[in-house]
């Protein structure tokens, strides 16, 4: 029988995978620049959208280590370490919960925030481009992703 935390992983990553596709569509909606009203909307929605997708993303991935109990990464670079973690195998106890291709579509969404967080003032669209693309690959493959890795330690 499967563990019912796997419900709220899902929970997580369907809203991590919504959020990704909206950032998506605003970013490629485009009107993000100047400094009007919609332009400021759109940007924020934008930023927003994505800071949204990664922090819903991290904490699926923190309740799946919770499932497996194993700890979590401590520390200063704690974020960093949780894609790491997440995207290597604990020999002798499970494989890898992420391919290596997701882990670095997460790792550019995870540095992304911190423009969203801490820089917005300074977020220039013309560099978003590549968050943007691991956006869309986080919401095209990111629940079949995980649901192949459930399936594996937690068949049903």
């Amino acid at each position: 029988m499967r563990d019912a935390r796997w419900l709220d992983v899902s929970d997580d990553i369907r809203s991590a995978a919504h959020h990704f596709n909206m950032a998506c569509r605003l970013y490629e909606a485009g009107n993000l620049e100047g400094n009007g009203f919609d332009p400021y909307r759109n940007r924020m929605a934008f930023l927003q959208a994505m800071q949204s997708g990664h922090t819903s993303l991290e904490g699926a991935l923190e309740r799946i280590l919770d499932i497996l109990s194993e700890e979590k990464p401590s520390g200063p670079s704690y974020h960093a370490d949780l894609i790491r973690r997440v995207a290597r195998e604990f020999p002798g106890r499970r494989p890898a919960i992420i391919t290596a291709d997701l882990a670095e579509a997460i790792d550019e969404t995870r540095r992304f925030r911190h423009v969203a967080r801490k820089n917005y003032n300074n977020f220039r669209v013309s560099d978003a481009g590549n968050a943007v693309a691991a956006g869309r690959r986080l919401a095209d493959r990111l629940e079949s992703e995980i649901e192949t890795f459930r399936d594996t330690i937690d068949p049903a």
